[in-house]
């Protein structure tokens, strides 16, 4: 009998519950003053002479979650996390993430393997792995369309209270690097328009000149980025995952995962859909509008009123006792590793607590 794991992982009805730093009164405040910006009498899109008005999929996208992410992203600053918030609007719209990109345009890339969603890490985080020597495509344009296209279902696989996710790069074999200007697009990407959504990124197998491109790289990003990467961690022994939510060759789990394009793509696919129709539905249940906590749809419409509970997390302090198989140091967030490559992305990391500043 194989013991062989050819799909991806629905959530773990497990996981360490992350300390929640209560939202001052002035912070609770600016998120208002947001909401009141959106959903004010007639408002539209600035800059949009057509169809200004926001979709139904935007108003779920603008959730109370979103809007303190983007609060967080620019220190606690409302015009411009509203500037930042109005511009993601548009971007998801001229990008084409509700119509141009789809499962079936966006496969030929998934053929081989070289992005995948697999496993949870202890705090609920999916992981996203990237896995630049499997390599099959040359047209930019649609590898940065799939990245993204990975990145939106890592979100659709983050359960209730989860808002980042984990990245694990496996530069084992040959791997293209990629070029500065594409590494600079992609980062512009992630830090504009999913800010606070990078919970670890860890590096195995790192080629001395990929090592060299991250510190060249490392001023364009974020210090507050480049702390989440590990490299060379050993992820079961530092407490990162648990054994049977991670794979077995390169990562020391134990799911003997084989990448079958005609087994996990549609899986994967339809998980995702199914989880998006029922927040979907769960959220029109609750009023379908604006503001309104994630927690309360993703749990089946059962979650509190927004409070303090709902602000933003933070991660536990790493209480291991084992020593980095090598030191942190600066190097870019995730999708610049190896977008050109079509590898890539995650985004700017969560913050570890709030920045009143």
């Amino acid at each position: 009998m194989s013991n062989k794991v050819y799909e991806a992982l629905p959530p773990p009805k497990e996981k360490v519950k992350l300390t929640i730093p209560e939202l001052k009164p002035k912070q609770i405040a600016m998120q208002e003053k947001i909401q009141v910006h959106f959903t004010k009498a007639g408002y539209t899109l600035p800059g949009i002479e057509k169809s200004g008005e926001l979709m139904e999929e935007e108003q779920f996208w603008l959730s109370y979650e979103c809007q303190l992410r983007y609060l967080r992203a620019t220190k606690w600053k409302v015009d411009d996390a509203i500037k930042r918030l109005e511009s993601t609007l548009k971007w998801r719209r001229e990008f084409g993430l509700y119509t141009h990109i789809t499962p079936e345009y966006i496969a030929p890339e998934a053929v081989t393997g070289k992005e995948i969603l697999f496993g949870y890490d202890v705090y609920g985080r999916p992981a996203f792995y990237m896995i630049p020597s499997r390599q099959n495509t040359t047209e930019a344009t649609r590898q940065i369309e799939f990245a993204v296209w990975m990145l939106e279902r890592c979100i659709d696989l983050m359960d209730e209270g989860v808002e980042s996710l984990s990245l694990l790069i496996n530069f084992a074999d040959k791997a293209k690097n990629p070029s500065m200007s594409t590494s600079r697009t992609v980062l512009s990407i992630l830090q504009n328009h999913y800010p606070e959504r990078l919970g670890k990124a860890l590096v195995i197998n790192v080629p001395y000149l990929v090592n060299i491109f991250f510190k060249l790289i490392t001023p364009f990003i974020d210090p507050i980025t480049v702390q989440k990467l590990k490299f060379n961690p050993d992820v079961v022994k530092d407490g990162i995952f648990v054994e049977d939510q991670v794979m077995k060759e390169f990562w020391g789990g134990n799911q003997d995962f084989e990448y079958d394009h005609e087994k996990y793509w549609p899986t994967l696919v339809d998980l995702c859909k199914a989880r998006k129709v029922k927040w979907m539905d769960e959220w029109r249940k609750l009023g379908g509008r604006i503001g309104l906590c994630e927690s309360d749809y993703k749990n089946g419409g059962r979650g509190q009123p927004v409070t303090d509970a709902d602000s933003p997390q933070k991660e536990e302090a790493d209480t291991s006792t084992e020593t980095p198989k090598a030191t942190e140091v600066g190097v870019p967030t995730l999708g610049v590793i190896a977008l050109e490559s079509g590898d890539g992305p995650a985004s700017i990391e969560q913050a570890a607590g709030v920045n009143t500043s």
